[in-house]
């Protein structure tokens, strides 16, 4: 008698001819092209964590874009997991990630700056109309501050900046074939050495000029922080050399803040002023490594930095030159050192403070650009000489960035303290033809908007705080009677909100509902001002704190802007 039978599979019975089934890695898989890629990209470099930016942006400068798959590929190579630098490419504005699915990007990309001086003079318009314009292969995005806000509207032509630019001077820079930085005239290594450059730093290193003297100098000249806090520099140095070493020294030079643009100056006219000051502070310091972070919206200073620093001689600290990606908060000390340690730039909970841990764990001296580029002139000249300028009894000189409504802008080298009335006057030939002085920001977007009838208070560290603003960077920006001051706060609030780096609520939602609400015909002034209060109270950083400032200083001072147009007039 038949029985059917039947076909039984042996992995149907456990534990008898159990095949073990083919093991498939989790997570995403690497394409072997792509590896490839990176591997030949990446050739002989370090691996190391805290060259993720860096390796992101050799990916980026060939590419033009950053796909999944090098992303993918580029975290295998590096040993890290894909969360991990998916999560840092995609919190920088310059990479350009292209995900699975996605078309790839235009090969060109031109950025056009709309923050406020650019804004004020047509960045705008010159924005849709080139969006509209410029063709296939070309790929048009706004962009935040990029530090020309004296050529105002500036445009991004690959890594090319067009000043003063208009539609036709942009596509004709995008057809042309030279899309890389252009260098300006500067000082070079020979001429600075023969006009007696690394001359004090050969004091220092030898003993003739002993540290404390050194040190002295700067304390009677009170060279403070330039960069925005104001911090005094010898007191900064000595706190760095009385922690236990080893030390490291960092640069911060992403100055992101719109209205200044006086780091660029410096480094764009006089590098080796600025390497010397910074080596003399390594050397005092003792920091046995220097890391210089320069944004990258400054492809001509970094270029100049990497020339002029191969050209010295051998000796001294090790230099590592960081190229920032596109973050205004990676301007605040503990956001540069986590983005100088190759991760996303979120500010750092304090204490401790950078000078007790700071840069991979170690005591950390941070100084800015111009900081450092003023210690050679005075401990050479005296600190009798940098206090001999200033004026409405303030001492030392300060570096103006002047834009907006005047005859001249630029970098303004004048005494410190004086009115932004005698900058305008004196150094910029007056306002701009057409023009009456109405308003201006006395430092930079967090530092307020005073009305021109307050053109009498000294400009320095102190002496504007009373009235709800600081000088910070010295950026001025400089508005007429053709500009509002309401459109004005409202830039700078969008821009805080784009720049915000979301970790803390007060800031990240913060900026965003203020946004809201100034976009409104009539601003509810009384929810406004709560939540300026909240965003001051209890966000982790300087951004979130200070973000409300234009906003609060407008309420303020411009009671004109809230009354019916035809009171008003």
């Amino acid at each position: 008698m038949a029985h059917d039978v039947q076909k039984v599979r042996p992995f149907d019975h456990p534990g008898e001819g159990r095949k073990r089934a083919r093991p498939v890695p989790k997570g995403r898989q690497v394409d072997p092209t792509a590896a490839r890629e990176i591997e030949v990209l990446l050739g002989d470099l370090p691996r190391r964590r805290d060259l993720l930016i860096e390796h992101l942006h050799l990916i980026q400068d060939k590419y033009k874009q950053i796909s999944a798959a090098h992303l993918a590929a580029l975290a295998d190579e590096m040993k890290l997991s894909f969360a991990e630098v998916f999560e840092t490419a995609t919190f920088y504005a310059h990479f350009d990630i292209v995900k699975e699915g996605e078309p790839d990007i235009a090969p060109l990309t031109i950025r056009v700056c709309d923050s406020l001086t650019c804004a004020m003079l047509g960045g705008e318009r010159l924005l849709h109309e080139l969006q509209a314009g410029a063709g296939p292969g070309i790929r048009v995005v706004r962009a935040p501050c990029v530090g020309r806000c004296d050529t105002a509207p500036a445009v991004e032509v690959g890594h090319h900046f067009v000043d003063h630019a208009s539609v036709e001077s942009v596509l004709a820079a995008a057809k042309s074939d030279n899309t890389h930085a252009r260098l300006p005239n500067y000082i070079d290594y020979d001429a600075y050495v023969a006009d007696g450059g690394y001359k004090l730093l050969a004091r220092v290193r030898s003993g003739d000029l002993a540290k404390e003297d050194l040190l002295k100098a700067l304390d009677d000249a009170s060279l403070r922080g330039l960069g925005g806090a104001g911090f005094p520099t010898g007191r900064k140095w000595r706190a760095v050399l009385g922690e236990p070493g080893p030390r490291l020294m960092a640069i911060n030079g992403d100055e992101g803040e719109p209205g200044t643009f006086k780091d660029r100056w410096y480094i764009e006219s006089d590098p080796h002023r600025f390497i010397e000051g910074m080596l003399i502070g390594a050397h005092v310091v003792e920091a046995s490594d220097v890391y210089i972070y320069i944004r990258d919206e400054y492809p001509a200073a970094r270029e100049i930095l990497e020339r002029e620093i191969a050209r010295l001689p051998s000796g001294g600290p090790v230099l590592h030159l960081r190229r920032g990606a596109g973050a205004y908060i990676c301007g605040e000390e503990s956001s540069l050192l986590e983005s100088i340690e190759g991760k996303r730039g979120l500010p750092r909970h304090k204490p401790p403070y950078p000078f007790q841990v700071g840069l991979f764990n170690l005591p950390t001296l941070i100084n800015n650009v111009e900081t450092l580029w003023w210690v050679r002139d005075i401990v050479e000249k005296g600190a009798d000489w940098w206090k001999s300028h200033g004026r409405n009894d303030r001492h030392g000189l300060r570096s103006y960035s002047v834009s907006g409504r005047v005859k001249s802008p630029g970098m303004k080298l004048a005494p410190a303290g004086i009115t932004v009335r005698e900058l305008i006057d004196e150094f910029c030939g007056g306002m701009a033809d057409g023009h009456s002085f109405r308003a201006y920001l006395p430092g930079g977007a967090s530092g307020g908007i005073l009305p021109a009838s307050m053109d009498d208070i000294p400009l320095d560290f102190g002496t504007l705080e009373k009235y709800g603003c600081f000088i910070g960077s010295a950026g001025i920006v400089v508005l007429s009677d053709r500009d509002s001051v309401k459109d004005a706060a409202l830039n700078l609030m969008r821009f805080f909100e784009d720049e915000s780096c979301g970790q803390c609520t007060p800031c990240r939602v913060g900026t965003q509902k203020a946004a809201l609400l100034m976009e409104q015909p009539v601003w509810n002034r009384e929810l406004l001002g709560e939540l300026s209060q909240a965003m001051r109270d209890a966000s982790i950083c300087g951004l979130g704190q200070a973000a409300s400032n234009p906003l609060t200083s407008v309420i303020k001072y411009f009671p004109d802007e809230f009354l019916p147009k035809e009171a008003a007039e």
